[in-house]
């Protein structure tokens, strides 16, 4: 079954008024509200970076329906394994069987100005994250737990009030390590779209399945949740423009690399502004839309959140609400109707 959400950028809006848009998305036929977990968002001018936990709180008592998660949480920098374990095992108890936990080995961004006087190599990261996954898991399900690890440790420390059922956790993946983690250790894996075909046939979505297969899970009853960067408008230049917000996305990677600061990424991404749009599919025409999706389907991804660039995301939300999501129910079974 097709699931299809909406991110809620954190990093681009306050947060009242992205529960407002949360609660719209709803409306407008969103099946999940994913929202993003930033200490610093992307760029210094009209950035914001609510808390991510008290939020999900928040939209969970103004929706029904729509499923929760984060697309990510770091577990292992300036939060403890165990407060994430809590956090999440509150929020399942106040909106049962709606919660997931979306988590990934950080940026530096988020992490360096609270916690870190030097950011680790991914090695590091990658082992931290592993460590957190199975510490958490295991708060959810002892009592008194008392762990002694490499990187964390609890002494006989319990979560009162543990979610009623298991709460999914997907892993975020840019390459086969990550994407093997999240087959072994996850319940799912987290991907986003705008990279090159292969990286996803070749790479991510073999190392999910090999994962799985080591673990002895079968590969088909994974989560595979991918952020679909999508700029629709009824009026194309419209919808060129609102990527120019994100030219952080489309700077390679070493140029992302350890920094911190919103004001020196946001001078970095207005270098590569003009190159905003290609991490996004842009679009007036909502077929198009769809059949610039369809292959991220036939690979097996089941869990759509749309990442919408615009300032107006009412609008945004709306019209693909309207034109495009229409389009993919008829064509692929939606859970929940």
């Amino acid at each position: 079954m097709l699931t299809l959400g909406w991110k809620a950028s954190a990093e681009q809006f306050g947060p009242r008024d992205l529960l407002e848009l949360g609660i719209a998305a709803e409306e407008a036929g969103f099946g999940s509200i994913v929202v993003s977990d930033h200490f610093h968002p992307w760029r210094d001018t009209d950035g914001h970076a609510p808390f991510s936990f008290a939020w999900l709180a928040a939209i969970g008592q103004r929706t029904r329906r729509a499923r929760l998660g984060t697309s990510v949480v770091s577990p292992g920098f300036r939060y403890h394994p165990a407060i994430v374990a809590q956090a999440v095992a509150t929020l399942a108890v106040l909106t049962p069987g709606r919660v997931f936990l979306g988590v990934g080995s950080g940026e530096a961004m988020n992490e360096v100005p609270v916690t870190v006087a030097e950011w680790p190599a991914p090695r590091e990261r990658q082992l931290r994250l592993r460590e957190a996954i199975v510490l958490i898991r295991k708060l959810w399900s002892d009592d008194y737990v008392t762990h002694e690890g490499e990187h964390f440790r609890t002494r006989e420390a319990k979560i009162f009030d543990k979610p009623t059922e298991p709460v999914p956790i997907l892993v975020a993946a840019g390459g086969p390590k990550a994407a093997r983690m999240a087959g072994e250790l996850g319940d799912g894996i987290i991907v986003t779209s705008g990279k090159k075909p292969e990286l996803y046939r070749d790479e991510l979505v073999p190392g999910l399945e090999r994962g799985a297969r080591e673990a002895g899970k079968d590969p088909a009853r994974l989560e595979r949740m991918i952020e679909m960067k999508v700029s629709y408008d009824t009026d194309r230049a419209r919808a060129l423009a609102d990527t120019r917000e994100w030219a952080a996305l489309a700077l390679p990677e070493e140029a992302k690399r350890g920094v911190q600061d919103p004001r020196e990424m946001e001078r970095r991404s207005r270098e590569g502004a003009d190159n905003a749009h290609t991490r996004f599919i842009v679009s007036s025409d909502p077929a198009e839309v769809v059949e610039r999706i369809r292959p991220y389907l036939e690979l097996g991804f089941t869990h759509l959140v749309f990442h919408l660039p615009g300032r107006d995301q009412r609008r945004s939300i709306e019209l693909v609400g309207r034109d495009v999501l229409p389009r993919l129910r008829d064509l692929y079974p939606v859970a929940g109707g």
